[in-house]
């Protein structure tokens, strides 16, 4: 083999191993992730109905609403989009009746029905 063969062997060893380094990193690293903003709104957009539980700050915010709403009560459920608000909390009464309150985006009452669930 001469000088020449050998460094075009090398040249080509060297771009193999850089392209296959960038489809390893590639493929290991994925696609960017969103902001967690949007992750938040494309999360309550798509989550209508789904019965997915509330957590960290919404869920606070939003039992703290339907609480103060009802005026108490025991909290048994919460939803990210139900029945067309942003969020829902379902509430038992002290008579031992069920409501759920029934929210928008910012943490305002738009609702409650008697829940029969």
């Amino acid at each position: 083999m001469n000088s020449t063969t050998r460094a075009l062997a090398a040249a080509a060893l060297v771009a193999g191993i850089g392209i296959g380094g960038y489809g390893i990193a590639a493929a290991a690293t994925g696609p960017a992730a969103p902001a967690q903003d949007q992750v938040d709104d494309d999360d309550r957009n798509e989550a209508n109905d789904s019965d997915t539980p509330l957590t960290g700050s919404d869920l606070e915010r939003a039992v703290a609403a339907a609480l103060d709403h009802t005026g108490g009560g025991e909290v048994t459920e919460t939803e990210v989009g139900d029945d067309g608000a942003a969020f829902g909390v379902e509430i038992r009464l002290a008579d031992g009746s069920q409501v759920e309150v029934n929210l928008d985006a910012d943490f305002n009452v738009i609702g409650s029905e008697a829940d029969d669930d």
